[in-house]
């Protein structure tokens, strides 16, 4: 789990937004939604300029904020130190992730209370973008971590979405890598303009 690595992320944000980070006047802003995939963290496309301006750009079309609106869709590209990373790909993490469940159950069982459940964010939505489940364990991993002294400082997770590529095809039409950064002062080395005017 521990990775040595650097990876290449892509974030898509506000052209603002982006100009003040390249600028080095802020860094990328976590975010603390109860639905992230990853858990709470500032998230990356991982190889993928491109991905990272569809979701901009679809964030300028489904604001979950009115008040954060996308009015200018713009990308950034970001130098990511892995560090120590809970790595979906790795069977070690997935057996971490499935412990952190069964724990986080047994807490939520004897609070009485219902567990979260991943939900469709739009009509027609197959992948269940809305991933209070998957968030709720994550987070809660990280939470036992802590109180371990062993944090993760990233998160990485291939995700298969978006149907068929073709008909019959086992390829989802938008599989990506993304990478959640726990906090960016550590685990991002630098931010850069990504070439070719993304």
């Amino acid at each position: 789990m521990f990775a040595t690595s650097f990876v290449l992320g892509y974030h898509g944000c506000e052209r603002k937004v982006g100009e003040a980070i390249l600028a080095g006047r802020e860094h990328v802003t976590p975010s603390r939604n109860i639905h992230d995939w990853l858990g709470h963290g500032a998230y990356f496309w991982e190889n993928s300029p491109r991905r990272a301006l569809d979701w901009a750009q679809f964030l300028m079309k489904h604001p979950p904020d009115p008040a954060r609106r996308i009015r200018d869709p713009f990308v950034i590209g970001a130098i990511i130190d892995l560090g120590n990373c809970l790595d979906l790909t790795d069977a070690g993490s997935l057996e971490i992730i499935r412990a952190g469940y069964d724990e986080f159950s047994r807490t939520i069982a004897q609070a009485g209370a219902a567990l979260p459940k991943n939900e469709p964010a739009l009509q027609g939505d197959i992948d269940l973008v809305k991933r209070h489940l998957d968030c709720a364990v994550v987070n809660f991993v990280h939470l036992l971590r802590e109180q371990e002294h062993n944090p993760f400082d990233t998160v990485r997770g291939i995700f298969t979405e978006g149907g068929e590529l073709y008909p019959g095809a086992k390829i989802q039409a938008k599989t990506h890598v993304q990478v959640c950064v726990r906090d960016p002062v550590v685990s991002i080395k630098g931010y850069f303009r990504p070439p070719g005017g993304v």
